[in-house]
């Protein structure tokens, strides 16, 4: 009789081996037994200590420095199969043998430069082995001369003797020679200019303007300002002392500017000397003159650095030259081709690369400034009234005593229009605007046109912007300021023939000059200083006159 269904059992699938297994398995492993070994001994609670971070770090990047050199020299050798003998005696002898040490050959492809900003982030093994690399070389051989300071005498030359502090300073070193000249000339100057410092650099980066650009966006507000510009009408101004009230002089004042870069205006006078002052507005100190024997000086200048002064006389072809930093004064008494009788009028250019002197017979000459030599010589129709450089230097203005109006270019030395100054007879003054707008020409009946600078250059019969017809005498100087917002506009046919035009309105302040508080007499000449504000005239009675003209930028 066969068993029954329901009293059978399977103990081997169910309760049997598996189960068995399954139970032994997971004591081994509780116990630290291997897959196929033995049970592990479990270390005691007091040994166990975990692997720190750094050293693993470390490990697994030597590994991985260790698998890639592997590889490198692998795929270099399998390279190195295919390639001649010829090609590989070549590399041997340009990059020496690298075939144990190629991150050498890298390393010093890249340069020590490089390899500084790549240790800064990288790890200790690294580190240690790049420290392997053998140092740089010293020099062979060092000469002991060059090490030995030179003297200089200061008693045999009579401008490094002024710069003696007391009598046993007969010798200095350059060293101390070249610190005692930028004490001088920081005395001169009244301190440092901003472009004798030449190191100093405006740092801008661009995480500061984000931070404004978000500052911005986090606030409101009005941020719509009132208008800059300077107001017509009326002209709020100061009566200053007289720039150069410490060296008055009884002669004419001939020559009146102020220094591009620092806080020092420059008085030239027919007395034969040139003075400094330093312009506070107040007492204005004397830094410096100088005097040039039988030499009454006709016009003197800065150079656009401002680092020499230039002058001519009355009655003499000399040039002379000061050179400020040096303490020199170098006369230039023939220029090779210029068969000028006198040099009296001349205008440097905005860049300070060239000096045009005006000759006789409508030519006018153009010199190198470096090395004061004649570059060219151009001719116009007539006499030669007055001339000016462009605000890029790149073109020449010259008006004629016929009334005309030349534009030549600088580069190649040809005439690119001309065109007739309207209603003038008898040109006699000419400038041109800081930021290249306008062109200003001064006629003898008094007249000043106002041009657009394009149209000069476009146009054969261009149309004044506005004629200023406030002065009755022949104009003999013009002036712009340094914003083109003034221009100065005088006559020395007549006392206190002087105006201040407001542009680009093109209308003259009413309260200018003020005749009750400062005799203005006969103007010769003016100028504006570049960045303060000061306007100062030079005339007939050996006064610079002063002024103090409140420009929006000082409220």
């Amino acid at each position: 009789m066969p068993p029954e269904r329901g009293t059978r059992t399977r103990p081997d699938r169910r309760t049997g081996t598996r189960l068995n297994q399954k139970t032994r398995m997971k004591r081994d492993r509780r116990a630290g037994a291997g897959p196929d070994g033995p049970p592990r001994k479990a270390a005691p609670s007091s040994q166990r200590k975990p692997l720190t971070r750094p050293r693993a770090a470390a490990a697994a990047i030597a590994i991985a420095v260790e698998e890639e050199k592997r590889l490198r020299q692998r795929n270099r050798l399998t390279l190195e199969e295919d390639k001649p003998v010829v090609e590989r005696c070549l590399e041997e002898l340009v990059f020496g043998d690298v075939e144990d040490n190629e991150d050498a050959l890298l390393q010093r492809l890249r340069g020590p430069r490089v390899q500084a900003l790549e240790d800064s982030g990288d790890s200790e093994v690294e580190n240690e082995a790049k420290d392997n690399f053998p140092p740089q070389k010293k020099p062979v051989w060092v000469d002991e001369e060059d090490e030995d300071e030179e003297m200089v005498d200061m008693i045999s030359n009579r401008f490094r003797k002024d710069m003696m502090k007391n009598t046993s300073e007969n010798k200095l070193s350059k060293d101390e020679l070249q610190k005692r000249l930028k004490e001088e000339f920081q005395h001169a100057m009244g301190g440092v200019p901003a472009w004798v410092e030449t190191n100093k650099q405006k740092i801008s980066s661009d995480d500061e303007s984000e931070e404004d650009e978000d500052d911005l966006l986090q606030r409101t507000g009005n941020f719509i300002s009132t208008s800059t510009s300077l107001p017509k009408g009326i002209l709020k101004m100061k009566n200053c002392q007289h720039a150069n009230a410490e060296r008055p002089t009884a002669a004419r004042i001939s020559s009146v500017q102020f220094h591009p870069c620092a806080q020092v205006v420059m008085v030239a006078a027919l007395d034969n000397s040139v003075s400094l002052f330093q312009v506070d507005g107040k007492t204005n100190p004397k830094i410096q003159s100088i005097y040039l024997e039988k030499f009454p000086i006709f016009k003197a200048c800065f150079s656009a650095n401002g680092e020499e002064v230039l002058a001519t006389s009355t009655h003499s072809k000399v040039l002379y030259v000061y050179d400020m930093l040096a303490g020199k004064l170098i006369p230039v008494h023939q220029v090779r081709g210029l068969k000028e009788k006198i040099v009296r009028s001349f205008e440097v250019s905005p860049d300070g690369s060239f000096l045009l002197i005006n000759g006789v017979a409508g030519y006018f000459h153009l010199l190198s400034m470096k090395t004061r030599e004649l570059i060219s010589s151009m001719k116009i129709n007539g006499r030669i009234a007055a001339s000016t450089f462009s605000s890029d230097s790149k073109k020449v203005f010259a008006s004629s005593a016929d009334g005309e109006v030349y534009v030549w270019d600088v580069n190649s030395r040809k005439c690119l229009n001309r065109f007739v100054d309207e209603g003038s007879l008898y040109g006699l003054s000419i400038a041109t605007s800081r930021n290249g707008q306008y062109v200003a020409c001064g006629s003898n009946c008094g007249v000043v046109n106002i041009y657009n600078q394009d149209s000069c250059l476009q146009e054969t019969n261009p149309k004044p912007i506005k004629a200023i017809m406030n002065l009755v005498t022949g104009v003999t100087s013009l002036t712009f300021n340094s914003t083109t917002e003034i221009l100065a506009v005088a006559s020395e046919k007549m006392k206190e023939a002087v105006r201040l035009v407001h542009l680009p309105s093109c209308t003259v302040f009413s309260n200018f000059p003020v005749i009750k508080k400062k005799n203005i007499s006969l103007v010769h000449t003016m100028d504006f200083s570049p960045r303060s504000g000061y306007f100062v005239l030079g005339n007939e009675k050996g006064k610079a006159l002063m002024y103090r003209l409140h420009h929006y930028s000082d409220f």
